[in-house]
């Protein structure tokens, strides 16, 4: 089954690029050339780089390594899929344009052509004028070029002496004799020459029903130019707003057993970090910098902090024992931990000040606060347990829950919590893969309630992958808890 659907995965990535390519590079180009190739090289080798750097990654490969090839692997991705989505909006727009240039081409000719109707018949070179008027039109006498029965102009008729190659005959002498039709310099009678090709053809003319060549490469270069630009536009500008890092987004969750004492309780959760390659020292420095400016009462890290090794890694972390909150900073771990060391990284982050929750419970003073581990930790023995984390509680207090996925709910629900703070999903990161998180979490992002208990879920503060976030702003939420009693 595994093998099938690689198949599949193969087929269908082999197939967009194909039609990527034809698009971009093979339908706005006369023909086989430099530019084909040069499409194809860069097409391949984004891929190359792309699957590199995430290989690289799991692998554990050496970090310069990793770096070297992330940022050109990862942002082709996020470009291939922006440029793939528009070329397939091209489809739509292309029809559009060619009839467009057809209509214009009727009504609005240059001055001196004609577009009425097709060209007129070829006309052979040397013939006379009333060959040239056509059937029945005699243009008669004293029309330009016609001279008065028994009257010749001067010099009309007579053979040119550099054209025929001799001299002009003597009065008495014979002219020179001639065996057919004046002949072209290539040897073709000219009688028998015609006209162009595209004129015998008739393509591109209004009404043919075959657009010209220069048409259809005109609409071909138009359609891949903007779909290129929108593309590197759209990655650029989501890149951007990752790389200036987190925004602050605020929300108001009741909480209908927190004392009248803890109205206002302000919890600043952040998730999805993902230190790694790409996302340093200086980016962890911003997040830390954004969550102290906002002065919390209590911090919750909800996994998913970094993607590589304590080793390579380690240094980028640091900054988090910078934080600052009244009631302590607070970690569990996501997916991406399990893949990067979570044991080592559990004892680092304790070591930088916050107290990991590995399936255990904290009662502050107003609510208890629990964390899960990750499903993730399932194939390490590590996983989630609800019944450790909550059983025994007093049910009569507020209970929030830190779990980084938002699948978790359905536990949580069955224990009691009041509240669950999670992230994961990342807000889909990048359009439409919102409609792919939706598909697979109960909630992408925000508040809503499930049942008796109520789910937050944060877009992030990173990215995964592409450094390159699109409909997802990365945000810091500041949860601010309020009591019913108040």
């Amino acid at each position: 089954m595994v093998i099938v659907f690689a198949l599949v995965a193969l087929t269908v990535l082999v197939t967009a690029n194909w039609y990527l390519w034809r698009r971009l590079f093979r339908d706005t180009t006369r023909g086989p050339g430099w530019a084909r190739r040069g499409g194809a090289a860069l097409i391949a080798g984004g891929w190359v780089l792309a699957v590199g750097a995430l290989v690289a990654e799991r692998a554990g490969a050496p970090f310069l390594l990793q770096q070297v090839l992330a940022w050109p692997g990862f942002l082709w991705l996020a470009l291939s899929v922006y440029l793939l989505l528009g070329v397939v909006a091209g489809e739509a727009v292309r029809p559009l344009l060619r009839r467009y240039l057809e209509r214009r081409a009727r009504t609005g000719a240059p001055a001196g052509t004609s577009v009425a109707g097709p060209p007129p018949d070829p006309v052979p070179v040397g013939a006379s004028a009333a060959e040239r008027s056509g059937p029945g039109k005699n243009p008669g006498p004293g029309a330009p070029g016609q001279g008065q029965p028994g009257q010749r102009k001067p010099g009309q008729g007579q053979p040119d002496p550099d054209e025929s190659g001799s001299a002009k005959s003597e009065p008495g002498q014979p002219g020179p004799e001639r065996s057919g039709p004046r002949q072209s310099a290539s040897g073709q009678p000219a009688s028998e020459r015609s006209v162009a090709p595209v004129a015998e053809s008739g393509a591109g003319r209004p009404g043919s029903g075959t657009p010209s060549p220069s048409r259809r490469l005109f609409v071909s270069r138009v359609v891949a130019g903007a779909a290129a630009a929108a593309a590197a536009g759209t990655v650029g500008y989501g890149t951007y707003g990752v790389l200036r890092g987190p925004r602050v987004k605020r929300v108001t969750v009741p909480l209908a057993k927190l004392p009248r004492a803890a109205h206002g309780y302000r919890i600043a959760v952040v998730s999805d970090i993902h230190l790694g390659p790409v996302l340093g020292r200086g980016f962890a420095q911003k997040v830390v910098d954004t969550i102290n400016a906002t002065q919390p009462d209590l911090i919750a890290v909800v996994g998913d902090l970094v993607d590589g090794s304590v080793k390579d890694l380690g240094p980028a972390a640091a900054p988090l024992s910078q934080l600052r909150a009244r009631h302590g900073s607070y970690f569990v771990t996501g997916n991406h931990e399990y893949f990067s060391g979570a044991a080592s990284w559990v004892e680092e982050v304790r070591r930088l000040g916050l107290t990991p929750l590995e399936n255990a419970r904290t009662e502050l003073g107003w609510f208890d606060l629990a964390g899960v581990n990750d499903i993730a930790g399932e194939s390490e023995g590590q996983g989630p347990d609800f019944t450790r984390a909550l059983g025994g509680r007093d049910t009569a207090r507020a209970c929030v829950l830190l779990a980084h996925q938002p699948v978790q709910i359905h536990d949580a629900m069955r224990h009691g919590v009041d509240l669950q703070l999670s992230g994961h999903t990342h807000g889909g990161q990048l359009w439409p893969g919102n409609f792919v998180a939706a598909a697979a979490n109960p909630t992408v992002a925000g508040l809503e309630r499930h049942g008796d208990t109520q789910l937050y879920v944060s877009r992030g503060a990173g990215a995964w992958g592409p450094p390159t976030r699109v409909g997802a702003p990365s945000d810091i939420t500041v949860v601010e808890l309020a009591s019913r009693h108040a």
